[in-house]
């Protein structure tokens, strides 16, 4: 189950496109967080693969730290309202979006209704847009950029948008409007009803992937996002993800949930959503991170923009590899996972993956002061 109840919200069952929220989150960076942050940060030198961390023991090497940015189902109405009411410079975060768009996103954002932020086309840009805000905030509170304080970053799905124009590849407008894009054309990719979504608990990745390509039949079924260890999402043909959850069931999953979406992203019937993003795409500016993007599609570094454009159009029908992703910044010397924007989802997961790392979130006023007092 995803919480330690006995039952499952809706909400809480969207967000399993993006993992499960573990009974005892963490609620941003709280004193003690910031004051365990702030006590790694003595040595002069980066903790390398292999090194044992244990800060009880006097052993603090410098902390690694990615930036990782969230992706739907982190969207809630109220979001980013208390950034644009404490900071000018996040209120002007949201006006960007809002003229980029010709739309009033922001007011959407702050007082909803929840059934139209909900909508992709407008979740994706305002997820981004809350992220952005919580950047230009911790860089005019902090005086440095974002990426200074960071080895490399990351987002799930739309998060990658995100984590670019966090790095500097593209600008906050032009992310916008992509993101606009993708979730039209995610959206119109499928017919709704034809497609569907559902989270297998309980089994591996590789189980995952034999009980899609069983469930399949001459449909599409596939592994759409690989969340962490015992939670992978399946996208399809409604009926081939009807059939993947009865027999991930067999195969000794603890559950099984179709997902409350309006299309089957991640997966092959995405491709006209695909073709659309490869011309949005060729038509905006990308420059080379300022930090290496780790990509969705390969779970590797990349610092190349042409390379990132190839990335961001595979990714639409891709798997999102975010397991292997931590996993891989594990083995760059990363120790702590800093989410940056909506939500504690990405930061929740963390140590579902690896125990020995760490993940918090920076979601408004409050956390950015701890964890500036941390630096």
């Amino acid at each position: 189950m995803l919480h330690g109840t006995g039952k499952t919200s809706c909400l809480t069952v969207a967000r399993c496109l993006l993992g499960s929220i573990p009974p005892m989150m963490p609620s941003g960076l709280d004193t003690e967080r910031a004051g365990a942050i702030k006590g790694t940060l003595k040595k002069d030198r980066a903790r390398q693969p292999g090194d044992d961390y244990h800060a009880d023991k006097g052993i603090t090497y410098i902390m690694s730290r990615a930036f990782v940015f969230p992706g739907q189902g982190s969207q809630a109405v109220g979001m980013g309202k208390e950034l644009a009411d404490a900071f000018p410079v996040a209120r002007a975060v949201f006006q960007e979006v809002d003229e980029a768009l010709s739309q009033n996103l922001s007011q959407l954002m702050f007082d909803g209704p929840e059934s139209e932020l909900t909508l992709t086309a407008n979740a994706q840009p305002a997820l981004m847009a809350v992220s952005l805000a919580v950047t230009r905030v911790l860089e005019s509170e902090g005086g440095f950029a974002l990426t200074d304080k960071c080895d490399l970053v990351a987002g799930h799905s739309l998060g990658e948008y995100s984590a670019l124009a966090a790095a500097g590849t593209f600008g906050i407008a032009d992310a916008a409007r992509l993101l606009k894009t993708r979730g039209q054309a995610m959206q119109a990719a499928v017919p709704v009803g034809i497609g569907a979504m559902a989270a297998l608990l309980g089994l591996s990745f590789d189980e995952t992937v034999a009980v899609a390509e069983a469930a399949a039949q001459g449909d599409v079924c596939a592994a759409a996002n690989d969340n962490a260890d015992g939670q992978v999402v399946v996208s399809g043909h409604k009926a081939a993800v009807e059939r993947a959850m009865e027999l991930a069931k067999e195969k000794g999953a603890k559950r099984a949930i179709l997902l409350p979406v309006s299309a089957p992203f991640h997966c092959s019937l995405m491709q006209p959503a695909a073709d659309a993003m490869a011309v949005a795409l060729s038509q905006v500016t990308m420059r080379n991170p300022n930090k290496p993007l780790v990509a969705n599609v390969t779970a590797q570094k990349v610092a190349d923009a042409e390379e990132i454009r190839d990335l961001l159009i595979q990714q639409v029908c891709g798997t999102v590899r975010w397991r292997e992703s931590v996993l891989y910044m594990k083995t760059q010397g990363v120790t702590d996972l800093v989410e940056i924007g909506a939500g504690k989802v990405l930061s929740g997961m963390v140590r579902r993956i690896d125990k020995d790392m760490t993940g918090s979130a920076i979601n408004g006023p409050a956390d950015i002061e701890a964890f500036l007092a941390a630096l």
